[in-house]
């Protein structure tokens, strides 16, 4: 326990390039080679911290000025994904997820029912927060790790049959790259229902804008640029800023659009000579074409045009949403700079287009805010196990974003802790059901290749 609370106590901007170096060495890159990357990926991590602090120190008085002027108050305080962290690997289940993550990992290549390595070590604290949650509920290690087995082997499928579309709508920078977060893979069925329904809605389904047309119809006005900017001020109207105040957020806003993706360039400078190497080192290996993915972080792709601008503009839709959803008590607040990562799976499905990205993000927050309102009293236990102190004075609930308002966590839980073994049956049969799926996909297209392009390493 206090092993791995130490490395995670590192951040990911000093605990990834430690990873990235170590593993490029044992891939044969070089010790410089490995370092250099490994201090890219670094370099990108603080690069990514800082403009997400710009972005929170500015669009938090925002928020709370919208909160204070309209009277959006609900019962459930948002406290970020930090609380979630600490809970996720302040447990004993927390303790032992990452080894556990990789030997599902393993035990899933051998058998063929993924083609994902994980390497993202960092983001295993979904995995965690899962089994830290459902193991303080039923008080029970054994169906912690249960959960933790259940969310790793899902998330690992749904990285697999992602990878084309991630690659296809992403480009090049993503060949070889799957995204393995289960954050980001809850989100993808949201994606695939918004599509499925704009397409039955007449006028809806020929709207067509995505980032490129944005720019051929609006110019100038269409670049990420001024859609910060626009964005920005449209923000500090609605919290009544002054002018001045209006301008200043607008720039900033700006800012973010233009920094984020040139920080996620830098990601992909240091991640490339890892990922060839891997691939090259995979393929002499492997018989039959199997071509296996590297699992990374959705940080390569967040700084997208479409996901920050519609991450921005989901900050005033969810805070109104959130008064007036039936059910509800929880109020995104601190979690609302991490909503670029909603979209980040979302993108490849709607293909970038603005009207359905956005559609999909409102879906995801209205359903979420639901169910983080359903998880808050195990979510509140947690932290008070955990670490007492992350809780605020005068607050009885608390809840963030990421986790808690997960389709992926609320279902484990309610299955695992709520139905009881009958749940996990469910889960146990879903659960291998999608990895022999997965499995079926990737042992045709071994054949087809085999059969076709004997020579030819094809992605499964």
């Amino acid at each position: 326990m206090i092993v791995i609370n130490y490395i995670m106590s590192l951040g990911a901007s000093v605990m990834m390039p430690i990873i990235f170096t170590i593993f490029g060495i044992l891939l044969g890159l070089g010790v410089s080679k490995s370092l250099r990357s490994g201090i890219s990926v670094g370099i990108g991590f603080v690069g990514l911290s800082v403009v997400t602090k710009l972005l929170a120190d500015n669009l938090g008085p925002a928020v709370n000025r919208m909160v204070e002027l309209y009277g959006l108050n609900l019962k459930v305080l948002d406290i970020g994904w930090p609380a979630a962290a600490a809970v996720a690997y302040g447990t004993e289940v927390g303790a032992i997820v990452i080894p556990l993550g990789l030997l599902v990992n393993v035990v899933m290549l051998l058998t063929k029912t993924t083609n994902t390595v994980n390497i993202d070590l960092w983001n295993y604290w979904h995995f965690a927060f899962i089994g830290s949650i459902v193991s303080i509920a039923t008080n029970s290690f054994l169906w912690g790790l249960f959960s933790v087995v259940i969310a790793v082997a899902i998330t690992l499928v749904g990285a697999d049959r992602s990878q084309n579309q991630v690659e296809h709508f992403y480009g090049d920078k993503m060949k070889g790259i799957s995204i393995p977060q289960a954050f980001c893979i809850g989100f993808i069925p949201f994606a695939i229902i918004t599509n499925w329904i704009i397409e039955k809605i007449p006028g809806l389904n020929k709207v067509d804008l995505d980032a490129k047309k944005l720019q051929e119809k609006f110019g100038i006005v269409g670049e990420p640029l001024f859609l910060g900017v626009i964005v920005g001020i449209l923000l500090g109207v609605i919290a009544q800023y002054s002018i001045a105040e209006m301008l200043s957020l607008g720039i900033t806003m700006s800012a973010v659009m233009v920094l984020i993706p040139k920080i996620t360039g830098q990601f992909i400078e240091g991640l490339n000579p890892i990922s060839k190497r891997s691939q090259e080192l995979i393929s002499s290996k492997l018989k039959g074409g199997r071509q296996l993915n590297i699992g990374m972080t959705p940080a390569l792709v967040i700084g997208h045009p479409v996901t920050l601008v519609c991450s921005l503009l989901l900050v005033p839709i969810i805070l109104f949403l959130s008064v007036i959803i039936p059910g509800n008590k929880f109020l995104p607040l601190a979690s609302l700079s991490g909503l670029i990562y909603i979209f980040p799976l979302v993108l490849p499905y709607t293909k970038g287009n603005v009207l359905r990205s956005l559609l999909t993000g409102i879906l995801t927050l209205v359903s979420g805010v639901w169910f983080a309102t359903s998880l808050a009293p195990i979510f509140t236990k947690a932290v008070q196990v955990v670490n007492a102190s992350l809780i605020p004075k005068g607050t009885s609930a608390v809840a963030s974003i990421d986790f808690a308002a997960s389709p992926f966590s609320w279902i484990v839980y309610q299955l695992t802790v709520n139905i009881g073994v009958t749940g996990a049956i469910i889960l146990g049969i879903v659960t291998l059901g999608l990895a022999f799926f997965n499995h079926k996909k990737i042992t045709q297209k071994l054949h087809t290749t085999e059969k076709h392009f004997p020579n030819v390493h094809t992605h499964a």
